[in-house]
């Protein structure tokens, strides 16, 4: 296989992955996510809003639960740990 065909290994470690594709599947992950947990595309855009003006926030993860907050902020169950968002609506 060529290496722009090459699936990323899914028993790799981040270390081991190549970082522009490892989060472009992260994107995709969440693009593909069920609509059932999803949140609306504007209450994502408000959590990822208030993720930004975090001081815990490095490199897209939040260094109070070692998520990724674009990960996080898109599932209607989660919840910042801090509180900091505010009760949603579901729906993408």
């Amino acid at each position: 296989m060529t290496a722009d065909k090459r699936r990323p290994c899914r028993k790799c470690l981040t270390a081991d992955m190549d970082q522009e594709e490892y989060f472009r599947n992260l994107h995709t992950y969440i693009a593909n996510l069920d609509s059932d947990i999803k949140v609306s595309r504007t209450v994502y855009e408000d959590r990822l809003r208030y993720c930004k003006e975090c001081d815990l926030l490095l490199d897209g993860m939040c260094r109070a639960c070692g998520c990724f907050v674009e990960l996080r902020a898109a599932i209607y169950k989660n919840s910042c740990p801090y509180d900091k968002w505010k009760a949603e609506t579901k729906s993408w």
